[in-house]
């Protein structure tokens, strides 16, 4: 599982457009982390009453953390499209099942790769807002909800990803139906926001995630993503094991 995992988060960093992405991305976020700032400094030098200003970790995380949920959706299926389509576009797969591994350590392997190569993106916007503190005080817990909340949003996003890439040789394909499934998840919640009782809104991401933009850590939210993860993990091991029975 680990050698999977490493073998993966080698080939990310070794190529090109893993580099790119990463170097986009944090590029992006130091942006919104920048205008951030710049409009709360705006803001608290205007004519409004102290009772209605929102503290700086607020104000600016909700900016970068909003901004890095959807910009990920965008990132993860062009990550994940190659994980076990290229395998099998390449012809490599039936090489992989006859490796001294079981299903579930490639599955897994590849999964934490990816998870682990974009965690340093997460860790990097982490980064970013604690040091606001060296000139205000900050909310280190807020922060911490936030980076748990986009932690597991962006995991459940590489579970879908590796699943839909198990499905087809077109790498292309699987990002394509990765984005869409994932746009649809992440939106369901707007849909049927006049409903709250609505089971269809307890399958919005975005749902789930919003407890942990708020500050607050639910297990609730965090069972959903992790039965989410295991879930769609779990799709994947069995569509492997039967292309791996098929020959």
């Amino acid at each position: 599982m680990f050698n999977i995992a490493r073998k993966e988060l080698k080939s990310m960093f070794a190529s090109p457009m893993g580099w790119v992405i990463l170097a986009v991305l944090a590029a992006i976020f130091g942006n919104y982390f920048a205008n951030g700032v710049t409009n709360y400094l705006e803001v608290a030098s205007g004519a409004i009453r102290p009772a209605e200003r929102v503290g700086i970790t607020q104000f600016v995380s909700q900016t970068v953390y909003g901004s890095a949920s959807f910009i990920m959706l965008f990132a993860v299926p062009l990550l994940s499209m190659r994980l076990i389509a290229e395998e099998r576009r390449s012809q490599t797969l039936p090489f992989l099942f006859s490796a001294p591994l079981s299903i579930t350590d490639i599955v897994v392997g590849k999964f934490l790769g990816l998870l682990i190569f974009l965690s340093t993106l997460i860790l990097y916007i982490g980064f970013m807002l604690t040091t606001l503190n060296l000139w205000s005080d900050i909310d280190f817990g807020y922060i911490l909800a936030n980076t748990l909340g986009l932690f597991m949003l962006v995991g459940s996003f590489c579970a879908l990803g590796i699943y839909f890439s198990s499905l087809t040789s077109q790498p292309i394909i699987a990002g394509i139906l990765s984005f869409i499934a994932l746009f649809i998840l992440m939106i369901l919640d707007r849909f049927f926001a006049a409903d709250p009782t609505s089971v269809v809104l307890q399958f919005s991401l975005m749902k789930h995630f919003q407890s942990f933009a708020n500050g607050l850590i639910d297990t609730g939210d965090i069972a959903y993503f992790a039965l989410f993860v295991t879930t769609f993990l779990t799709l994947t091991i069995r569509r492997l094991d039967a292309d791996r029975l098929r020959g």
